[in-house]
């Protein structure tokens, strides 16, 4: 289980970078556009709501609940669900959430 002060080291590092902490949705939209890996613009509603989907499925992958299938002819990624999530409640799912995040930034070497 990853520590509280690895959580703060990550918002630390994104208070270097943004000069503001983030938030989980901001996180994963922010993941979301890494893995899209497609030129910034403006995006609608649900689009967005996309872009954070690829980014839970991204961070949650390693955990063994999604399974990369490849890319649509406009280039967005999809997964399957392999395992369906457990049912946690709200700590258990920030925790979890939490967890996730920090081992994609991890991986990255965003963070030590």
């Amino acid at each position: 289980m990853k520590t509280l002060s690895d959580w703060q080291r990550l918002q630390d590092k994104f208070k270097e970078r943004f000069a503001s902490e983030m938030e989980h949705d901001a996180i994963l939209f922010m993941i979301g556009l890494q893995e899209l890996d497609k030129p910034y613009r403006t995006y609608k509603k649900d689009e967005k709501l996309e872009v954070i989907h690829i980014g839970v499925c991204t961070v949650m992958q390693p955990y063994g609940f999604y399974e990369y299938k490849g890319r649509d002819e406009d280039g967005w990624p999809h997964w399957e669900i392999k395992e369906q999530l457990p049912h946690l409640d709200a700590k258990q799912q920030n925790r979890l959430m939490n967890d996730a995040i920090i081992d994609y930034f991890k991986k990255t070497r965003f963070i030590d």
